[in-house]
């Protein structure tokens, strides 16, 4: 874990957050000595958000398919 002064940390603020990203945490000390951590969110995504396929088939048909599958 990096730590870094107040100034560097504005200074170099694009280095700091990439050292935070792959570090996972990076600590700013102002000059009264208070300390403040820098830690990347993580990426929330939806179990239901998938990557669409190009497919050849009409709304009809995939109807069919969920009737048919219901069927059985």
């Amino acid at each position: 874990m990096q730590v870094y002064t107040y100034s560097e940390a504005r200074q170099k603020l694009a280095m700091v957050l990439e050292q935070a990203e792959s570090t996972g945490k990076v600590i700013i000390r102002r000059k009264d000595g208070r300390t403040f951590s820098l830690v990347p969110e993580k990426k929330v995504s939806s179990p239901l958000d998938v990557p669409t396929i190009k497919a050849n088939i009409t709304t009809q048909e995939i109807v069919d398919i969920v009737r048919e599958g219901r069927e059985r």
